[in-house]
């Protein structure tokens, strides 16, 4: 039996190292391909902790955390979040910021990733929030390291109410499998109105 649970602000910290494990795990896949520490994942999770009008929406089966989704209203989130909606026509104090999703495989299928977005976007709308964004990385379709069976969420963000704003876009640094150092990439950002 899958259930969803909510946290908020500090009390992500309750659970901080079992989010932090299942990012490493499924941000190692591709698009993201990331090769994370527990370290850095840490101190990326703590403004979550440090801003008391963050979520992290959490799937268990029974005590195993199998999914998380976090998010907080752009105003408390990172200047590269920000910048790209710094000038008119918007507010950053308008926009809700939906951030990471991650979903165990065997999992997926089964309407928990809309669930995620669906309280992330209530707990916007408490926070006065009118309008929710995030972003998702820019990867050429010829990577080498596509798999053959990959498929885009593009349609998903847009069954959910999400558009992609055109030109709208932020580097986020993070370090690649692989590599050994981290490299700016490209994230594309999308919008909903409540």
């Amino acid at each position: 039996m899958i259930r969803l649970s909510c946290l908020q602000g500090a009390g992500i910290a309750s659970q901080l190292a079992s989010l932090a494990q299942l990012r490493i795990r499924i941000f190692r896949e591709y698009p993201y391909l990331y090769d994370g520490s527990l370290d850095y994942e840490q101190a990326y999770l703590q403004r979550y902790l440090n801003s008391p009008r963050s979520i992290a929406v959490l799937a268990w089966d029974n005590e195993q955390l199998i999914g998380a989704s976090t998010g907080m209203p752009l105003a408390d989130e990172v200047t590269e979040f920000q910048q790209p909606f710094s000038d008119a026509p918007w507010r950053i104090s308008d926009l809700f910021y939906c951030a990471e999703s991650v979903l165990l495989p065997q999992y997926r299928g089964r309407g928990i990733y809309r669930d995620f977005f669906h309280l992330r976007e209530q707990h916007a709308l408490a926070q006065g929030c009118s309008q929710t964004v995030f972003c998702a990385v820019i990867r050429p379709r010829d990577h080498p390291q596509r798999p053959q069976d990959y498929r885009s969420l593009d349609p998903v963000w847009r069954r959910l109410g999400y558009a992609p704003l055109d030109g709208v876009t932020t580097p986020f640094s993070w370090q690649d499998l692989g590599e050994t150092q981290e490299t700016a990439k490209r994230m594309q950002f999308y919008i909903k109105r409540l």
